[in-house]
């Protein structure tokens, strides 16, 4: 997408997953996702289990989302892309989720798949086939009208409502996976055998070494 930058950084300066704020997700929900994940792969590996359908999308529906999570965060010489840490998945958990609020979940429901009809509206008009079926130039051509909605065209709004919603989905499912949390290189959620204080160049930075 035009004047994009690396979309790594980019959630990383809005905080990774913190981007999500807006819609309410709750730590309940993305652990759940996590975890029913985690317990579905197990159960595959292991030959307990077929490989999972999802439970919300269609079949196009499913091809059009996971076509369009590697836009938004795609595979690089770093880390895995959305696909590969089952962003997809974790999108497909969080619509259906029966622990959630039903009224808000219809609600995230509607506005998903009624956005992924708008995204295949505008692919036919301007190609002649829906999204999936379009070349990578042609998806981006699409996205670049939706990409910013600060400089939105006239008509595009819900489209550009739309893609905001699903970017946030992405980063949410991505950067609170092992994948995501490793291309962060966050340093929680580990043991620390010894505690030999803070060091002193910190210290000095935030002028409260000794004497201070």
């Amino acid at each position: 997408m035009k004047d994009e930058i690396d979309r790594r950084e980019l959630f990383r300066r809005a905080g990774g997953a913190s981007v999500v704020a807006g819609l309410a997700l709750s730590a309940a929900t993305v652990e759940a996702a996590h975890e029913h994940l985690a317990k579905q792969k197990t159960a595959q590996r292991a030959g307990r289990a077929a490989p999972s359908k999802p439970r919300f999308f269609d079949a196009h529906e499913w091809a059009t989302v996971r076509a369009l999570g590697d836009l938004v965060i795609p595979a690089d010489e770093r880390s895995g892309g959305a696909s590969e840490a089952q962003v997809p998945e974790f999108i497909d958990f969080v619509l259906v989720d029966p622990l959630s609020d039903a009224r808000e979940r219809e609600r995230l429901q509607t506005r998903v798949r009624g956005g992924l009809v708008w995204l295949d509206r505008e692919c036919r008009a301007r190609f002649g086939k829906p999204f999936v079926e379009c070349a990578d130039g042609e998806r981006r051509n699409v996205l670049d009208a939706i990409a910013w909605p600060e400089r939105v065209k006239p008509g595009f709004e819900a489209g550009a409502a739309f893609f905001t919603l699903f970017r946030d989905l992405v980063a949410s499912g991505y950067w609170s996976s092992r994948i995501g949390v490793e291309d962060l290189r966050y340093l929680g959620n580990t043991y620390v055998g010894e505690w030999k204080g803070c060091p002193p160049e910190v210290l000095a930075r935030l002028q409260l070494g000794e004497g201070k």
